[in-house]
């Protein structure tokens, strides 16, 4: 299922800043090089993410997911001086293309990059974090979720991707476990006190989290 006609996103992309060289040439290795290229950040996304940064004035990002880099690069480009982008990947062989990424990029001295089981690294990482993009394995959401609230910074947020699983989420009948999975994070998500939130039908849906008092 589309979540928007494909001529809708085209037209979305095509009036959307475009990537540096640098970007251009990571998601076409990613297409030509990786078995699931999807899971790269699309260039909407990825333009979003960096306007969260501006407007937060973020400063120490975390993101949950790295695949080949796109994101934390894209990330890491609009930070301010100082600042630095922490990122977790769990695959091996996926870590070492985005560790020459992130080596080749003019961006790469921001980057923390930790190779490794994110469930047990984010819970030692100390906060307070300005920005955490998730987008790892989506059964383990709720446990990254519950990890890094209290570790947010007062304007800090918190972005979940594929949230929508290509709009697999409102037919839970035909769902797989893992879109089951994601109903039952989004449900948690809405349900609690502590946070607002907002569900955007970007990509394949981001669920945007931040602070419910200020």
């Amino acid at each position: 299922m589309d979540i928007i006609a494909s001529d809708l996103e085209r037209y979305a992309a095509d009036h959307t800043t475009p990537p540096d060289e640098h970007l251009a040439e990571v998601a076409a290795t990613t297409q030509a090089q990786t078995e699931s290229p999807q899971m790269r950040s699309g260039l909407v996304e990825a333009r979003l993410l960096e306007a969260l940064v501006v407007a937060s004035g973020a400063t120490r990002v975390l993101e949950i997911g790295t695949f080949t880099g796109y994101g934390a690069l894209s990330l890491a480009a609009r930070l301010p001086e100082g600042g630095r982008v922490t990122t977790i990947e769990a695959d091996e062989e996926t870590a070492q293309m985005a560790r020459r990424h992130i080596d080749g990029s003019p961006h790469g001295d921001r980057i923390e990059f930790i190779v490794g089981d994110a469930r047990e690294i984010v819970a030692e990482l100390p906060g307070p974090w300005d920005l955490v993009f998730i987008d790892a394995w989506k059964p383990d959401y709720p446990h990254y979720y519950e990890a890094v609230v209290p570790k947010l910074s007062d304007r800090g947020l918190i972005v979940c991707d594929n949230v929508l699983q290509s709009g697999r989420v409102v037919d839970l009948g035909a769902a797989d476990d893992q879109t089951r999975a994601m109903h039952a994070f989004n449900e948690q998500v809405q349900q609690d006190p502590r946070v607002h939130n907002a569900l955007l039908t970007v990509g394949d849906g981001l669920m945007v989290i931040w602070h419910g008092t200020p």
